[in-house]
């Protein structure tokens, strides 16, 4: 495995398969890494903290950095190369393409709403890595499920600009509490993980009030998740049900209706502060997953 850092040496995987990550690589990384593998030879990982993306500074600051790890962690899991670029590299003083935000991008309530402008460096960097590295794959995870779908409609709306591209869905992939892996978990300590358990048990009483109760209303679901939360100690940010393609609220049922209010094709999505580590996880809405996540 190669470690590069100039655009040239970038373009010479044209054709790649893609994992864009912001470093500090952990398991559900390296199954992006392996799942890519099974789709194309040639996989580069790219490891850059986007600092177009954090609106806190503190936060861009808090961002763990662990290169030489993470250079090891990719080559353990099939990487072809690793793109580790300077800033300047990536954002050099002429500027870059700032691609306009798909709709659901904005959907009120979640990602946009607690930090405004995130999104558009999102979609900023990866537009920007894609330019470069012209890859035929990329993926990316569902734990960050509004961002998923903002990157699929990005891509959807500019296949002129990268005719061919197709992304790739990857699961969450959970601890063995059921804590969503993310790179700021290793900031979190041992009272400070049992807190952020809350929102895996917040799935769970979610989806027992709805499978015990065929509650009509979405509001009482999402109160039962705020509960939760809230009894962990958890600063909420948002902890809703939105269909998971348009991330649209749902509203009321259908009185017409019979049966569970929920089914295929409905998510729940929360975020939450333990302190000022910042998490975010989703779960289908589906109460025949009553079982630990």
């Amino acid at each position: 495995m190669e470690c590069i850092t100039s655009i040239k040496e970038l373009q010479s995987h044209e054709g790649c398969g893609l994992v864009p990550t912001m470093g500090a690589l952990h398991r559900g990384h390296c199954s992006l890494i392996e799942q890519m593998r099974t789709h194309t030879d040639d996989v580069v990982v790219s490891i850059f903290v986007n600092p177009a993306q954090f609106e806190d500074s503190g936060d861009l600051e808090r961002y763990p950095r662990t290169l030489e790890k993470d250079l090891a962690a990719a080559e353990a899991a099939g990487a072809t190369a690793v793109f580790a670029p300077e800033v300047q590299t990536i954002y050099p003083e002429s500027g870059t393409w700032q691609p306009p935000l798909p709709d659901v991008a904005t959907r009120p309530h979640l990602e946009d709403a607690c930090r405004p402008g995130h999104f558009a460096g999102v979609c900023k960097v990866v537009a920007r890595l894609f330019d470069l590295a012209r890859p035929s794959l990329s993926i990316f995870g569902e734990k960050d499920w509004q961002q998923l779908a903002v990157l699929e409609a990005m891509v959807a709306g500019h296949g002129d600009r990268w005719p061919g591209l197709r992304i790739l869905r990857a699961p969450t992939v959970r601890e063995d509490g059921g804590l969503a892996m993310s790179s700021r978990n290793v900031l979190l300590g041992e009272e400070e993980r049992e807190r952020a358990l809350g929102i895996v048990r917040a799935f769970q009483a979610a989806l027992l009030v709805q499978a015990e109760t065929r509650v009509e209303r979405i509001n009482d679901v999402e109160t039962a998740m705020h509960e939760v939360l809230a009894e962990h100690e958890l600063a909420i940010e948002y902890a809703v049900i939105r269909d998971e393609t348009t991330l649209e609220p749902l509203g009321w049922r259908d009185e017409s209706c019979s049966g569970p209010i929920w089914g295929d094709g409905m998510r729940l999505l929360i975020a939450a502060r333990v302190g000022q580590i910042r998490l975010i996880d989703n779960h289908r809405a589906d109460c025949s997953e009553i079982h630990p996540i």
